[in-house]
């Protein structure tokens, strides 16, 4: 289960962002089925010695208590905030699409309902030989739902965080906007001033409490490096230190 032997991929998003996916392998995906697998295991036991006395009827909520815990329990976890089940969150995995975005409903319902056919011809034979067989050790039902499951701390745009002074984003931001924001701040020294601007701007909502002496770009990098977890300089709420307008280059993240 050593993670140095997994493969690092780098996934393009629909924007042209590159980002850095580490995918988790076989090992430690079959360590978090049997911690899920416990985990079901015990609330099913706990539900039948519930439900023993109720009869038929108690015997009909045992069977729909056993189709929840095998079809909706990963759909459920997946679906969440964390997107793991419980076992993928012990091991710090995450279940993302391939091309590094979220998982979204879609992707989330096909990966789950072929677990039938990666469950074939018997203990996930076909599952398993799949995900032997890649680099990026997807499951049959990873491969038709486009997903991919990663570590999670290894999750971050490729390349160098552009240089800005850090500057504390609005504390309403979604996952999906720190990981757009993050990607932005790592893409930047690509981009031509002009452009960078324009892109900047589609996220000015963002950037209402920020210091508006600093051009769009500017503001938008220090918010991704305060969200990459650079703060030195920060001094406040919104720090107003000297930034010249529009200085952004390339640098290295902080640690």
């Amino acid at each position: 289960m050593n993670p140095a032997i997994d493969t690092i991929l780098t996934a393009e998003t629909p924007e042209g962002i590159a980002i850095s996916i580490r995918p988790a392998g076989f090992a430690v995906r079959a360590t978090a089925f049997l911690i899920d697998a416990a985990i079901r295991l015990v609330f099913l036991m706990i539900c039948a010695t519930a439900l023993a006395a109720g009869g038929k009827f108690g015997g009909g909520l045992l069977l729909i208590s056993l189709f929840v815990l095998n079809w909706l329990y990963p759909v459920i976890f997946e679906l969440s905030a964390a997107a793991a089940t419980p076992g993928k969150r012990i091991l710090g995995l995450v279940v993302l699409m391939a091309n590094g975005l979220p998982i979204t409903p879609a992707g989330c319902l096909i990966r789950n309902l072929l677990r039938v056919v990666d469950a074939l011809p018997a203990f996930y034979a076909f599952g398993i030989a799949s995900m032997l067989l890649r680099n990026d050790s997807r499951r049959i039902g990873d491969l038709a739902g486009g997903t991919v499951v990663a570590y999670r701390d290894d999750l971050q745009p490729a390349g160098s965080l552009a240089a800005a002074e850090p500057i504390a984003p609005p504390p309403a931001l979604s996952r999906r906007q720190q990981i757009a924001i993050l990607a932005f701040g790592f893409r930047v020294a690509r981009l031509t001033p002009q452009r960078a601007e324009e892109i900047a701007e589609l996220a000015s909502a963002a950037l209402q409490d920020t210091p508006a002496r600093l051009s769009l770009t500017a503001r938008l990098v220090g918010v991704a490096r305060w969200l990459h977890g650079d703060r030195a300089g920060h001094t406040g709420a919104v720090h107003t230190g000297a930034v010249p307008t529009g200085a952004v280059h390339t640098g290295s993240a902080a640690p």
